[in-house]
């Protein structure tokens, strides 16, 4: 079993930054790949970025490619989502998924654990 819990969601003007942290527990983040997905009020939830378990292979939603970056630091069980130069249409409840294979994957229900997800807010 995997608990994830994501921090560093807020409120923040277009232009801005944010980076969100996913905070792992339990045995298997060891080899498991971590994505982001995001879910704006009124529509379905969409992929954002991944990244495998090594960490070398990325993938990003192209809404997002050149403005955000998955990273993860596995000796601290921890993922993260720089997000920059945001928009409004960034707004959503953003939220942290783990698989139980290493590679990446864009499609929701390839990932087995969810945390709650984190409110961002982009203001014009």
């Amino acid at each position: 079993q995997v608990q994830l819990v994501e921090s560093g969601g807020g409120l923040v003007q277009a232009g801005g930054s944010l980076r969100l942290s996913c905070a792992a527990s339990g045995r298997t983040f060891s080899g498991a790949a971590m994505g982001w997905f995001r879910q704006a009020p009124g529509k379905e939830r969409e992929f954002v970025a991944a990244i495998s378990w090594s960490g070398g292979y990325t993938s990003y939603a192209d809404s997002v490619k050149g403005r955000f970056t998955i990273s993860r630091d596995n000796a601290k069980n921890t993922v993260y989502l720089q997000m920059n130069s945001l928009k409004p249409e960034d707004t959503a409840v953003y939220y942290c998924a783990a698989r139980v294979q290493p590679s990446v994957a864009g499609r929701d229900t390839l990932y087995a654990y969810w945390g709650q997800g984190t409110q961002v807010t982009v203001s014009s």
